[in-house]
């Protein structure tokens, strides 16, 4: 039986670079223990990375405390993307919310940003693009084995998985799957909204507005750059549009399709389904079995949705971050791996399992026509 090394004289790997991965890579290295962050994107500007994220006070901001880099977060975010404003399908405003004068509990910040952040914190060389793990293998007791899809492979004392909803290294130590939670979102652009987009734009304001009907519902977010993001939420199975003999590609014959649903509802409301800039994204909603736990395994742990999947409403990203930190700072204090992922998953699970029973169901949340308290936890993507 090898024995579990000290963390300073283990081989670290992480695979993901999201916000979670690269949020422990950070602090790990900030407490000089080694690690190698392994990525399925070719480069960092691959592909889009989403819209925007709040980050919370007592969870996110705490992790990028420890990474060092929250007043280099508060230089980017946007305090004003707090607003919040809650419509009828009709366009008429129910409630609002505006963040007071200094109030940073939650601001905002897109994913992009956040991630180029965290990227340009780390040392050169430390994320490998290119490299889509396919499996792990080993001994439990290490050391594990990572194989990619492109034939090679990397050794570690070490495996986290932070590599988001249908993680590859779960299945070291979890059966779970994630499952569809009967809710899908189709995600819808708009650019230069101030010039091409005025009416959006005075309708969202600076930060959120959600409208429901109880079957359906839009959620608008103002991203930085001029740009909202607009997504269409539907009790849908996962494969709606193909069943509805569309592929994703066929915006015409979606937005038709958006039409014909969101019919009852006012011509300034369904701009957002017809005015978009570019096709749509469809996003089926899955979350994983609630509670979702592990047998130990003294080399391989998991963070965010790849431990603890769960409905989008606000707070996904927060405990990675927090996952992040807490599993960072625990390895930069043990005796061993093995030690610090005992105290790191005695803390996480019973905490990412409060909360997602706390959230489970609560994709049908987003369709409710009950006014959601605007001081608490608005809807978010």
């Amino acid at each position: 039986m090898t024995p579990s090394p000290h963390p300073t004289r283990a081989r670290t790997a992480i695979v993901g670079a999201g916000p979670g991965g690269l949020t422990c890579a950070r602090i790990l290295q900030r407490h000089g223990l080694e690690v190698t962050v392994y990525d399925r994107d070719p480069g960092p500007g691959a592909r889009n990375q989403g819209g925007t994220l709040d980050l919370h006070a007592d969870n996110g901001q705490v992790a990028l405390r420890e990474a060092g880099l929250l007043d280099a977060f508060f230089e980017l975010a946007r305090p004003e993307g707090q607003e919040m404003r809650l419509l009828d399908p009709t366009g008429a405003l129910l409630a609002h919310r505006r963040p007071g004068p200094g109030e940073l509990f939650k601001p905002e910040i897109d994913r992009g940003r956040l991630r180029d952040l965290l990227l340009g914190s780390l040392r050169p060389g430390t994320v490998h693009w290119g490299h889509a793990l396919r499996r792990i293998s080993g001994p439990a007791t290490g050391p594990r084995t990572l194989h990619f899809t492109d034939g090679t492979t990397a050794e570690a004392d070490l495996v986290i998985g932070a590599d988001g909803a249908f993680s590859r290294v779960r299945p070291d130590v979890s059966p779970a799957v994630p499952a569809h939670t009967g809710v899908s979102f189709l995600e819808a652009w708009f650019s230069d909204v101030e010039d091409r987009h005025p009416d959006l734009a005075g309708l969202v304001g600076q930060g959120s507005a959600h409208a429901a009907d109880g079957e359906r519902a839009v959620f608008a977010q103002r991203n930085s750059n001029d740009h909202i993001r607009v997504y269409l939420v539907q009790r849908v199975p996962a494969d709606w549009i193909a069943a509805s003999g569309l592929t994703p590609k066929d915006t015409a014959g979606i937005r038709a399709l958006l039409l014909e649903r969101y019919a009852h509802w006012s011509p300034r409301m369904r701009r957002m389904l017809t005015d978009n800039d570019g096709p749509y994204v469809d996003r089926p909603i899955f979350a994983l079995p609630v509670p979702h736990t592990w047998q130990h395994s003294p080399t391989v742990t998991l963070l965010g949705d790849a431990a603890h999947l769960m409905p989008p409403l606000g707070v996904g990203v927060n405990l990675a971050l927090l996952d992040a930190a807490e599993l960072a700072l625990a390895l930069a204090n043990a005796a061993t791996v093995d030690d610090a992922l005992h105290a790191y998953e005695k803390t996480m699970l019973p905490r990412s399992a409060e909360t997602a029973h706390a959230l489970e169901g609560g994709a049908e949340h987003l369709l409710s026509t009950e006014a959601p308290d605007l001081g608490e936890e608005p809807p978010r993507h």
